[in-house]
This record gives structure tokens, C-alpha cells and sequence, in this order.
């Protein structure tokens, strides 16, 4: 009797080892991105989180724009370890990774959906060439996402290039966007996103640009008069992990990641859909005097017409490395127009 109570107790305290061992092993970890909770990083971060917590012991701690800075407080934020992963734009990422700015050249990326998606789904320079680039700066790229077609907000109407003359254009720090706008027409201002709403209110700037729910959802039509969509881009944004924190994980916890980093990119392209008509809906709706224009093939001929010496200043901005992503960006783009 008294041996089997002590295999009891011995088992007993056996399964409090291990629970005291899997609860030590379980951690929290910190994600910060660059919107807010209801916009589409924040619905994706809420998906990632949800896969993390359903899968394992760990913890997602959800920081949205603001909370911690701006865009390069993050950035160094996760660079330096304080947390584990970040959403951020290669608009604000081409400061470190120059390459990157590839995704501000017009025109490069397909208008429909479906090619776009495959598109980020299976491209090479996406997958296999951008990961090496981050790697170097501390940073595990583990996916890159389309947020939206970009449409611009300005105080008078845009119909050509020429209507951007003297337009004071807020555009992210970036020197391939300021390229791209200048371009265009525009006096590109690079200005911090804080300051964006009260610029236009004080027509410190005319005019910027974003996917249509951020339009929406930052109230950007109640300081501009007119929407312009001209089809010269899709916003793109990545999600990174903090290198030494990812490498040090085991191989479990890393796919744990890999697979709720998968269920969230499905989720967030299936949560798009219908999301640019319907923020249009609660524009007018909100404001029912703004005018949205869609640009037609003709009226686009001379912004696609600037595209080609964009490209010519990403290559001289990043020389041979610059021209493969961009090469390999083509051929990958291609393949899915196929």
C-alpha cells in the first residue's frame, strides 16, 4: 500500500514538474505595427496572435500605431530586441534596406487581385531574395502582404500629371517616393503620419496618399476635397521578427510561427476583399460633396509614362542588387499573368 502510495505521489509530483516546466518554457511575446487594431495590420496581427495562442503556451502582446512611437521607433524597437516582431512598410524600412523602395516604382505591381495575391503568395524576389536583405539587418522578413490599391487625396481635382504642378505632396521618408512624386508633378514633403491631418487642415500640404480603408478610417476626406485613384500602386507592407529571438527558438516554435504567419496572409486577402468599394461607400456616405475619380487608360498614359525613369533612379539608388530584386520582380510578376 505504502509503495503504491508512493508511486502516486511520485507521479503526482512528476506532472508538476512538467507543468512547472512547460509554464517556465512559455512566453510573451511583443508585436508592433503601424495602424490601428480594426485596420488591415491590425486585423492581420490580431489573426497571427490568435493562431500563436490557439497553438502553443506563448503569448502575443499587440502594440498599434502610436503606442510606442512612430514608425522608426519601432524599427529600432525591434531591432534591438525589445520586441519580437513588427509590421512595418518598405516605405519606412528603404532607410535601411534600400531595395525595398522597389515597391514605389508605378505601375510594377498588377491591378487585379487575384495575380497580385499569387503575386506575393510564390514570388522569388519576395521569398527567397528579400529575406537575405533583412537578415542583415537584424531582421527575419517572415512575410510581405498587399494592403490596398493607394489613391491620393487632394485639395483641387487630379486628372494628369499636370494638375499635380506645385501640389505640396506628403510622401513617407523615402527617396524613391519622392522620386516617384516629383515625377509626377509634385513638390513631394516628407512628413511624419502624426502631422499628416493637421497639415492639410492647414494647407501646410495639399495632398497624399494611401489605401482607401486608411483614407477612411483617418477621416483624410474631411481635409481634401477629391480622391483620385490612378491604379500607380498597392500599398506593401512586411512582417518581421527580431533575427537572434527567432533564430534562438526551437524548430517547433519557428514553424508554430511560419504556419500562423501562413493562416494569417490567407485571412487577410480573403478580408480584403470588397474592402476599397465599401470604404468608398462610407466616404460618400460621411461626406457625400467628395468627389472619387477612377482614372481611365487614357487619362493614366502620362503618370504610367513616368515609371520607366523611377525605375532608372532605384537602380542607380541600389545598383546590382537593386536591379536583380527588380528583374527577379518582373519575372515572378510574369509568371502569375500567365
Amino acid at each position: 500500500m505504502t509503495s503504491l502510495k508512493s508511486y502516486l505521489m511520485a507521479g503526482i509530483a512528476g506532472v508538476a514538474v512538467m507543468a512547472t516546466s512547460a509554464s517556465a518554457s512559455a512566453e510573451t511575446w511583443r508585436y508592433a505595427f503601424e495602424e490601428a487594431l480594426n485596420e488591415v495590420q491590425g486585423v492581420f496581427a490580431q489573426k497571427f496572435k490568435e493562431e500563436v495562442e490557439a497553438n502553443s503556451d506563448h503569448e502575443i502582446q499587440l502594440f498599434p500605431y502610436g503606442t510606442l512611437g512612430e514608425s522608426a521607433d519601432i524599427m529600432e524597437q525591434a531591432q534591438s530586441g525589445i520586441l519580437q516582431f513588427v509590421d512595418q512598410s518598405p516605405g519606412f524600412t528603404g532607410s535601411l534596406i534600400p531595395e525595398a523602395q522597389v515597391f514605389f516604382v508605378p505601375y510594377l505591381l498588377p491591378q487585379d487581385q487575384e495575380q497580385l495575391n499569387e503575386f506575393f503568395r510564390t514570388s522569388k524576389a519576395i521569398n527567397e531574395m528579400f529575406p537575405e536583405l533583412y537578415a542583415e539587418q537584424g531582421l527575419e522578413l517572415l512575410t510581405m502582404f498587399p494592403e490596398g490599391e493607394v489613391c491620393m487625396t487632394t485639395k483641387e481635382p487630379v486628372e494628369s500629371p499636370e494638375d499635380l504642378n506645385e501640389v505640396k505632396f506628403r510622401v513617407m521618408t523615402n527617396p524613391l517616393l519622392v522620386e516617384s512624386y516629383q515625377a509626377f508633378g509634385a513638390t513631394p514633403t516628407p512628413l511624419p503620419w502624426g502631422e499628416v491631418y493637421g497639415g492639410l487642415q492647414t494647407n501646410i500640404i495639399q495632398g497624399q496618399e494611401n489605401p482607401m480603408f486608411f483614407i477612411e478610417s483617418t477621416k483624410m476626406y474631411e481635409v481634401t476635397d477629391y480622391i483620385t485613384c490612378a491604379g500607380h500602386n498597392n500599398f506593401t507592407t512586411a512582417v518581421m521578427a527580431n533575427k537572434d529571438f527567432f533564430d534562438g527558438l526551437s524548430e517547433e516554435d519557428q514553424t508554430m510561427i511560419n504556419n500562423a504567419i501562413d493562416a494569417a496572409f490567407e485571412h487577410i486577402l480573403e478580408y480584403q476583399q470588397g474592402l476599397h468599394e465599401e470604404s468608398i461607400e462610407k466616404i460618400k456616405e460621411a461626406k457625400p460633396e467628395i468627389t472619387v475619380t477612377v482614372l481611365d487608360e487614357e487619362q493614366r498614359k502620362p503618370f504610367k509614362e513616368t515609371a520607366s525613369a523611377v525605375e532608372e533612379a532605384f537602380v542607380e539608388m541600389t545598383g546590382e542588387s537593386g536591379k536583380k530584386i527588380l528583374d527577379q520582380m518582373k519575372a515572378d510578376l510574369e509568371n502569375v499573368s500567365k
